[in-house]
């Protein structure tokens, strides 16, 4: 008889993870048993299926650091922190879905289990430091994606966004595949604390393979996470895909693969002399190119498609700071910027699905005009949403920007720093039109609007009241987010923590 090894499983530690697949599997039970019908039983079971999730992530905190399942799942607070701040995305874009879809007259039934197994497959590149189980969680989370974008079939542009997003992401998903090919050719390992060690004590064609193969894997990563040159897709794909749809793809994919990146980057230090200099430069071209694109722009959402390319490369600011100096430099910058990115992104794009009307979806400047005439409550939360984008105080977006560039200084990456804040100037200009344009121009014959519903209503509160909630309880948070024991926190000066509490 054959002895197998079987691989001890800690089934609390990756509770969450199969929580989250199991809810995406009894939405598409309740689909099954009541076909096409305009109810909210999935919405509700996906809702209580996240906060289980929640909540069984959030128990998991002060619990010693391990990994099970072969070394495939790694537990640690930057893994339960960005499962936390995925399943926030989740949750909030099912909160609003409900009434967009009907409003766009979608059947969306297929929408809440792919959502839901979407931030699964995201939550598995979050905690794992096996190459493989990265790859399985990036394809789990794009393939997802891809059929969300197509959702809206009897729209062209919905169409054309979901074949261009899969054609690129399966592109660059080859990318990363041969990276990790060529990865595990160098090391004889798919965990990444293998890769340093190879380096150091490896022999020439070792150290070929390992540069070619973190190349590879940076193109797939990159194009995830829309670095610049790998950015091309964005705007296309947000702009084509329904609203709702947009808002998560702009918030779960990002926060997957600046994870997958940190956990990659860490496992790489000893090559840092040949990646540090590459993505320096990218994130200068990103900050600037996402900025500058945007401010021509007459879409809203192709607007803040390319605002989340901009801030893309605010958050590659924070990463190679932290990974400059990791015993000094934590990633509490990268945590709470990921936080207030998802309030603010997810709630301004659940705003603009109020211009969608008897299945016509209306998303330019202007018609958002006379946002205030028609909705008030929603004109004021996207004038707070546009605020913390630009990072103005006393939002989280300002704090998360104040973070990096101190993280910037700090880690002696002051050129970056510099980009970063010449940016966020810049981004004033095209911010301040879509607050222009809802809160000061008329309306031009009648512009397609719904009622602000429930669901909608309760996304915007929660994403607006969490941005002053994030600076009012702003040293407790980066406490909890970095924890104790753990690198410190990025320093705030004692001036900036008065002005937090005030």
């Amino acid at each position: 008889m054959f002895d197998f090894p079987v691989p001890t499983i800690d089934f609390a530690s990756i509770a969450p993870i199969l929580i989250v697949v199991v809810t995406g599997m009894v939405a598409l039970i309740i689909e099954m048993i009541r076909p096409r019908h305009a109810n909210s039983a999935m919405g509700i079971a996906c809702l209580i299926g996240l906060f289980t999730a929640g909540y069984f992530t959030a128990q998991q905190f002060g619990q010693p650091d391990s990994e099970t399942l072969a070394g495939m799942f790694v537990r640690d607070r930057f893994g339960l922190v960005m499962q936390l701040i995925l399943v926030l995305a989740a949750s909030l874009a099912v909160l609003f879905s409900d009434g967009y879809l009907r409003a766009k007259r979608i059947a969306f039934g297929e929408f809440y289990p792919l959502l839901i197994w979407s931030t699964a497959g995201a939550m598995m590149m979050a905690t794992t430091k096996n190459l493989l189980m990265l790859f399985v969680g990036l394809e789990v989370l794009s393939i997802s994606l891809y059929v969300l974008a197509g959702m809206s079939r009897t729209e062209n542009k919905s169409e054309e966004s979901a074949l261009k997003y899969f054609l690129l992401g399966a592109f660059a998903s080859g990318f990363l595949l041969y990276g990790i090919a060529m990865v595990y050719g160098a090391t004889g390992s798919l965990h990444v604390s293998a890769i340093s060690d190879a380096w150091t004590n490896g022999i020439g064609y070792q150290h070929t393979l390992l540069l070619f193969g973190l190349g590879l894997m940076l193109v797939g990563l990159g194009f995830k996470a829309a670095f610049v040159p790998f950015h091309q897709w964005t705007p296309d794909v947000y702009q084509g895909a329904p609203t709702n749809v947009t808002a998560f793809m702009a918030a779960g994919s990002k926060i997957a693969a600046i994870a997958a990146l940190v956990r990659v980057l860490d496992g790489m230090l000893a090559l840092s002399d040949y990646w540090m200099p590459a993505l320096f430069w990218v994130a200068i071209l990103t900050m600037s190119v996402g900025n500058l694109a945007a401010c021509v722009q007459k879409d809203v959402k192709r607007i803040l498609g390319y605002s989340s390319i901009a801030h893309a490369g605010y958050l590659l600011v924070a990463v190679l700071s932290h990974l400059s100096n990791p015993a000094e430099i934590g990633f509490g910058a990268i945590s709470y910027y990921l936080v207030s990115y998802t309030l603010m992104t997810v709630g301004a794009f659940a705003i603009v699905t109020l211009g969608t009307k008897d299945g016509r979806e209306a998303t330019g400047l202007q018609d958002l005009n006379g946002l205030w005439q028609r909705s008030p409550y929603a004109a004021g939360l996207l004038v707070i949403f546009m605020i913390s984008l630009i990072g103005i105080p006393p939002t989280a977006g300002f704090f998360g920007k104040l973070y990096i560039f101190n993280d910037a200084l700090r880690a002696g990456l002051t050129p970056l720093a510099i980009v970063l804040a010449v940016n966020s100037i810049i981004s004033i200009w095209y911010y301040a039109g879509i607050a222009k344009a809802a809160l000061v121009a008329e309306t031009e014959g009648e512009a397609p609007s719904r009622p602000l519903g429930a669901g909608l209503a309760t996304a915007g509160t929660v994403c607006a009241a969490g941005l002053f909630a994030a600076v009012i309880f702003l040293t407790p948070l980066m406490d909890w987010l970095m924890g104790s024991g753990t690198t410190s926190n990025p320093p705030i000066t004692a001036s900036v923590q008065e002005f937090a509490r005030k």
